[in-house]
């Protein structure tokens, strides 16, 4: 139980500075939109990093190491997912669907009128990446992996991939499409995060697919190997 609190302890820790580093690095922005922008995008790099330890693994056995700490990263970055929600329906959209939709009244021509036509899809993807980490929180721990067994267990948890891939069309949405020209407000400056967030994506996704290389043929050689011992060829028969 101790070790199991150190390790929550270090995570919430370093998820906490990366909130503060991201708040740090927008002094321009109005403190509302600064502090949820900061939580979203430090619960972004705890999900990237929960994402990341198994592949870098693979590759370097002495980080392996640090895979116990996957489960705390994937419990932090739904609680700072969920915190980040919590602020963007209180603060944002003020639980008023419509808003949450893109949906606004426009006194100039008194109307309810859709202003940004992806805002809507996008907050979707990102409340449903919340929803779905959800039953992974409450399961990333040794009894849940006893009580559902490990087959059950290991399905329910490669939904970590639909949540991560909703969460970056999400967030893709608000670096590059959202605050642009068509913004009815005035546009802000572009977020320095765009090529960070591109860059660091771009990485989990090369880190996954070289681990599934390298595990593919891994169990090839190990295939060819068996069958080599039990004197069978490779080749197909002639005709």
């Amino acid at each position: 139980m101790g070790e199991l609190i150190r390790r929550h302890l270090t995570v919430g820790l370093i998820g906490a500075l990366l909130i503060y580093l991201f708040w740090l690095s927008r002094p321009d922005w109005t403190a509302e939109m600064r502090f949820w922008r900061a939580v979203g995008d430090g619960s972004l790099i705890l999900l990237y990093l929960t994402l990341a330890l198994g592949p870098v693994a693979r590759f370097l056995p002495r980080a392996g190491v640090l895979l116990p700490y996957r489960r705390e990263l994937g419990i932090w970055f739904g609680v700072f997912a969920i915190v980040h929600t919590i602020i963007i329906l209180d603060g944002w959209v003020l639980w008023d669907f419509s808003i949450f939709m893109g949906y606004q009244y426009i006194p100039a021509i008194d109307r309810v009128v859709r202003l940004e036509s992806g805002f809507g899809m996008a907050n979707i993807l990102g409340l449903l990446a919340v929803l779905i980490a959800l039953p992974l929180m409450a399961t990333s721990a040794d009894w849940a992996t006893r009580a559902l067994g490990a087959g059950s267990w290991k399905f329910l948890h490669y939904a970590a991939y639909s949540i991560f891939y909703m969460v970056v069309l999400h967030t893709a949405y608000f670096l590059y499409i959202h605050f642009t020209t068509s913004y009815h407000r005035t546009v802000p400056e572009p977020n320095w995060f765009q090529l960070p967030f591109a860059v660091l994506t771009a990485m989990v996704v090369m880190l996954q697919a070289g681990a599934f290389l390298k595990t593919v043929a891994r169990q090839r050689r190990g295939l060819s190997q068996r069958r080599a011992g039990a004197g069978i060829r490779d080749t197909e028969p002639g005709i």
